[in-house]
C-alpha cells in the first residue's frame, strides 16, 4: 500500500536537519548508466528519518537532469519523493491547476496530489533558481535541510 503523508509531515520532513558525511561530494560523483549517469546517497536526519539523494543527468543532453530528495519509511523499502528538481528538458503540467508551462522546475510532494490518486510530487513550479545540474543541487541542499560537512571535498559549489 502507497505511503499517504500530509502537507505538514512532508514539511516537517523538508525541515528535519540532514547532516551529509564529510566524503559527500565524492559519494554523490555520477557514473554511467544506459544512457545517462546517476548516483545515490543514503542520508539520516537528525530525527531518526532515513532520505535518499538520487541524482540522474542525460548523456546526450545536459539540460535532461533530476535532482531528488526521497524519504523512505521505517521498515519499507519504498520510496517517497519529496522534492524534485528538473531541467530543462520537457514540458510540465499541473493538472489540477491546468497550468502548463517549459523550463527549470521544482516538484513538490502535496496531499491534494496523492488524495487524488497521482503520483507525490506530480506538481511543480517553474524555477529560475538553477539554470544546470550542479545549481541545482546546491539549491536542493539550501532547501531542504541539509547541513554542509565544516571542510567538504571538492569544488561543486566554489563557483555558485
Amino acid at each position: 500500500m502507497a505511503l499517504t503523508l500530509s502537507d505538514n509531515d512532508i514539511n516537517l520532513l523538508i525541515d528535519e536537519n540532514k547532516p551529509l558525511p564529510a566524503d559527500f561530494m565524492t559519494k554523490i560523483q555520477t557514473r554511467p548508466k544506459k544512457g545517462h549517469k546517476e548516483s545515490e546517497l543514503d542520508v539520516n536526519g537528525a530525527n531518526g528519518s532515513e532520505f535518499r539523494l538520487i541524482m540522474r543527468q542525460s548523456l546526450f543532453n545536459p539540460l535532461d537532469f533530476s535532482v531528488i530528495l526521497a524519504y523512505r519509511p521505517p521498515k519499507s523499502s519504498q520510496l517517497f519523493r519529496i522534492r524534485r528538481y528538473n531541467g530543462k528538458s520537457h514540458e510540465h503540467t499541473n493538472f489540477i491547476e491546468m497550468e502548463t508551462f517549459y523550463g527549470y522546475h521544482i516538484h513538490m510532494a502535496t496531499e491534494r496530489y496523492q488524495e487524488i490518486g497521482a503520483r507525490e510530487d506530480t506538481y511543480a513550479q517553474p524555477t529560475d533558481r538553477f539554470a544546470d545540474y550542479q545549481q541545482a543541487i546546491k539549491c536542493m541542499l539550501d532547501d531542504c535541510g541539509f547541513e554542509l560537512p565544516i571542510n567538504p571535498q571538492g569544488s561543486l559549489f566554489e563557483d555558485i
